[in-house]
């Protein structure tokens, strides 16, 4: 969501926050270098939906920024490239000479803008630090260089503000001065004024192209100067953008938006609930069951187009506090979930993903995943008796998915036995000096996720 006071919805937000709950938790997972590299090595593809907290600058470092505590939402594409030539926020899967540190981009979405909905940041490590070492303190200097290097990377080439960001703008600024300061920490180098909370999902080439699609047809028509870009907090915000992306890769169904105003006001995603729901649903969907499996229309179609299911071996969550030693921005910081006021499920959910460590080690999630096939492969049941137990509209689409089902899981269980053997081997590697990004990875680690012996054309 926009660093600046939001008109568009307002009302309607803060009177939807009566049933909103504040949370000042404060986590830091972070990853080492060699997780990392182990990581993408297994997982070339995948996407990360980010919560990140909100923003409170200090005065005396240019624009003074404050958003609010709803936070914003960040979705980070790795093995996906912004396309320097259009001039404009491309993306596409990346070429085998691209940049290691650029192999990934990071998506916002941001009431500034008018003609796009969304802008690209190249390379994680930028995208969440900036130029910021690990273990620095944030200064201007740091400031004030990662601002010039968000200049040379041209994250805003060919994307136009909106007049009212350049109110407060002093005299003698210039305008594209101007856009890259009154971003930071939203668009990039987040890291420096939010905390911030990420759910990280594999993804094949397939799917991972799906996904990059929709998000280019997405910013074309505002390319093209057919749309100007309305955020609006209840039906067009950051969080729809990112889900809906996540929707084309198969992961859940895609969020309504233009909804009626009142019914929006009671449902609408908000970052943090959507970190905490794409943790749940990629490691906790019953799919033990194949019934279950079945009767969900999303997972159904996912097994069926693409041969996966949405809970699978390797997605983890990870979270990081903004930079500590800190000379920009204050670190007091709150993200809210929007929850029950009587039940309030969101927090035990989200403590219990920080709390298991399979839902952040990337070891014991596979483990996790291992003993979960072989229950399954235990327990299975009689394709006949399975498919007797359907009305008759259902028995031949369910004897389909019972076929595709059982081929996947007994492909996944094989897979995620050399899952396992590769990360001992990645763990033997050298130790890495620095932290960094996006790891090279070896040719032969870069294989697709697909499971082997599933084919999209079998079956419909």
């Amino acid at each position: 969501m926009s660093v600046r006071n939001i008109r568009g919805g307002a009302v309607a937000f803060i009177a939807s926050c009566a049933i909103a709950a504040c949370s000042t938790a404060h986590v830091d997972t972070s990853p080492s270098v060699e997780a990392e590299r182990a990581y993408a090595g297994l997982f070339p593809y995948y996407a990360e939906l980010c919560a990140v907290s909100e923003l409170k600058k200090k005065p005396g470092f240019g624009p003074e920024l404050a958003s609010g505590f709803g936070g914003h939402a960040i979705l980070y594409l790795n093995g996906v490239c912004r396309d320097r030539r259009a001039g404009y926020p491309v993306i596409g899967l990346c070429d085998e000479d691209a940049p290691p540190e650029e192999r990934g981009v990071g998506l916002s979405v941001n009431a500034h803008y008018k003609n796009a909905v969304w802008v690209a940041t190249p390379g994680r490590d930028f995208l969440f630090h900036g130029t910021l070492r690990s273990g620095e303190p944030l200064t201007r200097t740091v400031y004030e260089q990662t601002q010039a290097a968000a200049k040379a990377k041209g994250i805003y080439d060919g994307v136009v503000f909106n007049d009212d960001v350049f109110a407060d703008m002093p005299s003698h600024a210039l305008r594209r001065d101007f856009m890259y300061d009154v971003s930071v920490a939203t668009d990039y180098a987040i890291g420096f004024g939010r905390d911030r909370y990420c759910a990280r999902v594999p993804l094949d080439r397939e799917r991972m192209a799906a996904l990059v699609a929709y998000l280019n047809d997405l910013n074309a028509p505002y390319r093209a100067g057919e749309k100007e870009f309305d955020w609006n907090v209840l039906n067009n915000n950051c969080s729809h953008v990112a889900h809906n992306a996540l929707a084309a890769a198969g992961l859940w169904s895609e969020w309504p938006r233009e909804r009626f105003i009142l019914l929006a006001a009671f449902s609408f995603p908000v970052p943090k609930n959507e970190f905490v729901n794409l943790a749940r649903r990629t490691n906790d969907m019953p799919i033990e069951d194949v019934a279950a499996v079945y009767d969900d229309a999303d997972a159904r179609t996912a097994l069926l187009r693409y041969g996966s299911l949405p809970t699978a071996p390797g997605a983890l969550a990870e979270a990081e506090p903004a930079a500590p030693r800190n000379d920009i921005y204050d670190t007091d910081l709150r993200l809210i979930f929007y929850d029950d006021p009587v039940f309030g499920v969101y927090q035990p959910r989200f403590d219990r993903i920080f709390t298991e460590p399979r839902y952040t080690d990337l070891e014991a999630n596979l483990r996790h995943f291992a003993d979960l096939y072989r229950r399954i492969d235990a327990s299975r049941r009689p394709r006949a008796d399975m498919v007797a137990r359907r009305a008759p509209a259902e028995q031949e689409s369910f004897g389909q998915v019972y076929d595709r089902y059982y081929r996947y899981i007994e492909a996944a269980s094989a897979a995620i036995d050399a899952d396992l053997a590769m990360l001992a081997r990645y763990r033997l590697a050298p130790p890495l000096s620095k932290r960094e990004g996006t790891v090279p990875l070896p040719s032969s680690a870069v294989r697709a996720r697909a499971v082997p012996g599933v084919s999209r054309d079998e079956g419909g």
